[in-house]
C-alpha cells in the first residue's frame, strides 16, 4: 500500500517524517493554502531518500510554472486538484512526471466524472468534496467507491485519522493503490505529528499482517 503524508513545508520536520516507513511525499504549490510550500529551499527536498517520491499539489496552475516547480524540487509527481482538462494532464505527464488527478467524492455519481481522464492520468486521488480545494479533514463515505469501476488506480484521501487503521484493512477495492494522509495528523497546518504518524503507520501494518 502507498503511504503518502501530504502538506510539508518545513524543512526539518520534512527530515522526521521522511524517516518513517512512507512511500510518497506531498508538497502544496498552491499559494491560498496554509501548507504552501513555494518558500522551502531546493535542499529540503533533495534530502529526501530517493525511496520516497515527491509529490507536487497544484491547483489550475498554469503549465510553465508546474515545469519550474518540478525542475526546481525534483518533484517525480503532479497531483491536479482543480479543473484541469484531460489533455493538461497528458501534457504534463508527457514531460516525464506521473499524474494524479484528484475528484472531490460526496455520492456514487461523482464517479463518472473520472472516465473522460482514463489514459490520461496515473493516479486518481479521491477526496471528500467541499467548497474549498482539499483539506478539509472530513471524510466522504469509502462505501461509494464500491462504485468506481474504471481502469486507474487510485489513492483514497480525505480526513484519515489515527482511529481509521483497522477500518481500512478491511477496505478493499482492486484499484485501490493507497492512502493520502494530511490534516487529520497536524500539530498545525504544514507541521504533522511525527508520533501519531508513526504510531499510525505500525498500527496499519500490524491489522495488514
Amino acid at each position: 500500500m502507498i503511504i503518502k503524508v501530504c502538506g510539508l513545508c518545513r524543512p526539518e520536520n520534512i527530515r522526521q517524517v521522511a524517516a518513517l516507513e512512507i512511500s510518497w511525499m506531498g508538497f502544496i504549490f498552491y499559494p491560498p493554502s496554509p501548507r504552501f510550500a513555494g518558500g522551502l529551499p531546493a535542499a529540503a527536498l533533495a534530502a529526501v531518500p530517493a525511496s520516497i517520491r515527491k509529490v507536487g499539489v497544484f491547483v489550475n496552475e498554469e503549465a510553465a510554472r508546474i515545469r519550474q516547480y518540478v525542475q526546481q524540487y525534483g518533484l517525480h509527481a503532479v497531483q491536479l486538484h482543480g479543473d484541469e482538462t484531460p489533455g493538461f494532464c497528458s501534457g504534463v505527464r508527457e514531460r516525464g512526471v506521473q499524474v494524479i488527478k484528484a475528484f472531490a467524492v460526496a455520492e456514487a455519481s461523482d464517479f463518472t466524472a473520472c472516465a473522460r481522464y482514463e489514459g490520461h492520468c496515473d493516479y486518481f486521488l479521491f477526496d471528500t468534496k467541499t467548497p474549498l480545494y482539499g483539506g478539509s479533514g472530513r471524510q466522504f463515505d469509502w462505501g461509494t467507491v464500491k462504485s468506481y469501476r474504471g481502469t486507474v488506480p487510485f489513492l483514497l484521501s480525505g480526513g484519515i485519522g489515527e482511529e481509521d487503521a483497522e477500518r481500512l484493512a478491511t477496505f478493499s477495492h482492486p484499484l485501490c493503490a493507497g492512502i493520502d494522509l494530511n490534516s487529520r495528523f497536524e500539530e498545525a497546518p504544514g507541521q504533522k505529528d511525527v508520533i501519531k504518524l508513526g504510531r499510525f503507520i505500525d498500527r496499519l501494518n500490524t491489522n495488514k499482517n
